[in-house]
């Protein structure tokens, strides 16, 4: 019994240790570029649920993210693969990824600061003329009355 039991706790532990490294795919996606490529699946991913142009929804922008960057979807899944079983180098293209996509974040808010501010000083440059032209309106109105006022006078 107890080699039995030997025997079977040698096996678990054999079976454990796992060989899960693929081998490197013919047709790899180099580092930078897979970095490149999921940072345009993430957004793609996310524009999924926003209204585009001609306010449609539900689209899926990945055939146009596939075609950008010239490749297939297999392509994409065994060289997805091969770097998540190399979990260093996959968590580094992630990191760069991150990284690059909140460096694009900060330069749209910025962008978009930038418009918010000229729309608010146009807007405020608007208000300012219409409380001239308005002035101008009740000017005139006032010279308008004196004139019929001094003609009334007169007859």
């Amino acid at each position: 019994m107890k080699k039995i039991s030997c025997l079977f706790i040698f096996i678990v532990i054999a079976s454990c240790t796992s060989n899960t490294i693929f081998e490197k795919p013919k047709d790899l996606i180099p580092r930078d570029t897979m970095s490149l490529l999921l940072q345009e699946m993430m957004i793609a991913s996310s524009a999924k649920f926003i209204k585009n142009k001609n306010q449609q929804k539900n689209i899926n922008y990945m055939p146009f993210v596939y075609d950008q960057f010239k490749i297939d979807s297999t392509r994409f899944e065994t060289s997805n693969y091969y770097y998540m079983s190399k979990i260093d180098v996959y968590h580094k293209i992630l990191e760069d990824a991150k990284t690059s996509l909140e460096s694009r974040n900060e330069v749209f808010k910025e962008m978009q600061s930038r418009l918010d501010s000229i729309r608010k000083d146009s807007v405020d440059q608007a208000r300012s003329i219409q409380k001239k032209l308005d002035s101008i309106k009740l000017d005139s109105i006032k010279l308008s009355k004196k004139v019929i006022d001094k003609i009334i006078a007169e007859e």
